[in-house]
């Protein structure tokens, strides 16, 4: 396929880079999510509207506020980023991790939602009698509420993954476009449209984005209608 569109070493870098920070900072997010959407369709506590609104605030504010607050927050001298950088050497700002977070962080919004719609779809009449036999929450949960609910699980997955592989705003604002470190797939078709006679490079990386996006999506479908059926038979 590189062959065929005639992609250069630096843009297959580009594509390569975007994969790994999209995998990464789905994989990452996914637990978390998980919990979340569990919460918001089973919990009932105090700030349940609130935190669902913080959950999908980053799909409603533009993505360099995102990016912004994410540089306060775990860049070097931020909240959450300097004890890291001094306990763990983990660093996030100008780093490929920081792009993952920032992925992570884009999509996250997504995956929840998915999760929770399939959790809420689930028999309580099922739990109910799961912990009528002895079961406890999490034995619940891990049994038969997860379980019945991986086509969600599975459909928010690649969901957010396809948003993270499309992220731009936050992660240019959180760790600049550094090529070979930061130059995700969605950077380097900007870079492209602003270098004098780059149009015809950022068109071809425009087809791989809208490839991989797409298989993302209808491998979506096709893996969550299959686990559906064989969850269901």
């Amino acid at each position: 396929m590189a062959a065929t569109l005639g992609l250069e070493p630096d843009d297959l870098v580009a594509v390569r880079l975007s994969l790994v920070v999209a995998s990464i900072g789905t994989l990452a997010s996914l637990p978390f999510a998980v919990v979340i959407a569990f919460a918001l369709a089973r919990g009932k506590f105090w700030g349940k509207t609130l935190l669902d609104g913080l959950v999908h605030l980053p799909l409603v504010m533009p993505p360099v506020v995102t990016g912004y607050l994410l540089l306060i927050a775990f860049g070097r001298q931020g909240i959450f980023g300097k004890p890291l950088l001094d306990c763990c050497g983990l660093s996030f700002s100008f780093k490929w991790t920081g792009a993952a977070l920032a992925a992570g962080v884009m999509g996250f919004p997504l995956m929840v939602r998915a999760i929770r719609l399939s959790i809420e779809a689930v028999d309580r009449r099922l739990e109910q009698a799961a912990s009528t036999l002895g079961a406890g929450r999490i034995g619940v949960f891990l049994a038969v509420t997860l379980p019945l609910s991986l086509p969600g699980v599975l459909a928010g997955l690649v969901l957010a993954f396809a948003k993270a592989l499309g992220e731009f705003g936050a992660t240019i604002t959180f760790v600049s476009n550094i090529p070979g470190e930061t130059r995700t797939l969605p950077a380097a078709i900007y870079t492209l449209t602003q270098t004098p006679g780059g149009d015809e490079a950022a068109g071809r990386l425009v087809l791989v984005a809208i490839a991989l996006s797409l298989a993302a999506l209808v491998a979506s479908e096709i893996l969550a209608r299959r686990l559906s059926t064989r969850i269901s038979g």
